[in-house]
This record gives structure tokens, C-alpha cells and sequence, in this order.
């Protein structure tokens, strides 16, 4: 269950990193051009940190002081990607 979690957690990231960058590259306007590769990278960064929080969650398991620390990071996870929730609904309503 947390396995199918994790990997459907770095598949929506790619997905979105994906789109992004397409946008980015088939767009003509540099603003948006930028705009649409800061959330193609937004997204990649995202991913690597689940990569990255998954590969340790594996090959550190019983260790209190690192289950902590994973604890912490997907709670800085949860928190940036409130914050580009945030984001994204400001710019819709502006």
C-alpha cells in the first residue's frame, strides 16, 4: 500500500514535470517559456525528493532517528506543494 503510494506520488510528478517542459519548449512567449519550465522544475525537484525519501525509507528501516528526520521531509513535501497550491490558485484568480 505505501509501496503503491510512493510510486503514485512520482508518477504524477512525472506527468506533471512532462507537460510542463513540453509547454515550455513548443512555447513561443519567453515569460511564459519561464513560467512554464519553473513548474516543470518544480515538479522534477518533487520527484527526486520522493526518489530519494523512498530509497532511504528502504534501506534504512528500524532506524528511530532517520524515520524521523523521513518524517519531517514529507512534511516539508506536503507543505511546498500546499504552497504552489497556493500559488496556482492565485494566479487563477488574478
Amino acid at each position: 500500500m505505501v509501496i503503491e503510494r510512493i510510486f503514485s506520488q512520482i508518477s504524477l510528478c512525472s506527468k506533471n514535470y512532462q507537460k510542463w517542459k513540453e509547454l515550455a519548449l513548443t512555447s513561443d512567449d519567453k515569460e511564459k517559456m519561464k513560467k512554464y519550465m519553473e513548474k516543470a522544475f518544480f515538479w522534477l525537484e518533487l520527484q527526486t525528493a520522493f526518489l530519494a525519501l523512498w530509497a532511504i525509507e528502504n534501506l534504512s528501516k528500524n532506524d528511530p532517528e532517520i524515520e524521523e528526520r523521513i518524517v519531517i521531509a514529507k512534511s516539508n513535501l506536503s507543505k511546498k506543494l500546499a504552497d504552489y497550491a497556493k500559488k496556482i490558485l492565485n494566479e487563477i484568480k488574478w
